[in-house]
């Protein structure tokens, strides 16, 4: 099944990934890598990035190891980068990354690590 959805490609993908600069394009995919501080939080960012794929309807390749979340995205109907990937690329990083503001009051964040950029 193909679909008619744009395909980003060469210079314009590049600067749409600007806006993402630990993402990477490789071979037709997005890709990046989020090193954790183990299983435990390998399993908590695998399912934070099933609950965004799931909501969005458009779900990644994962690669789940002890201490690594790899995640290709390819809107395999399009055969390529759509805007698809780059909104669901954008959410996984805001999730996954995220930590409470340094300095104010209230939550105060992870004191053992996380993720890991």
């Amino acid at each position: 099944m193909t679909n008619h959805e744009p395909v980003h490609t060469g210079d314009p993908l590049l600067e749409r990934l600007r806006a993402l600069p630990r993402w990477r394009h490789e071979n037709g995919w997005l890709r990046r890598e989020y090193a954790t501080d183990g299983w435990r939080t390998t399993m908590l960012v695998t399912n934070a990035i099933a609950f965004l794929a799931e909501a969005g309807n458009h779900h990644p390749d994962l690669g789940v190891h002890w201490g690594k979340v790899e995640v290709s995205l390819q809107t395999h109907s399009a055969g390529g980068i759509t805007d698809k990937d780059l909104q669901l690329a954008a959410e996984i990083e805001r999730l996954v990354t995220w930590q409470p503001t340094a300095g104010a009051p209230g939550l105060e964040g992870q004191p053992d690590g996380w993720v890991r950029d």
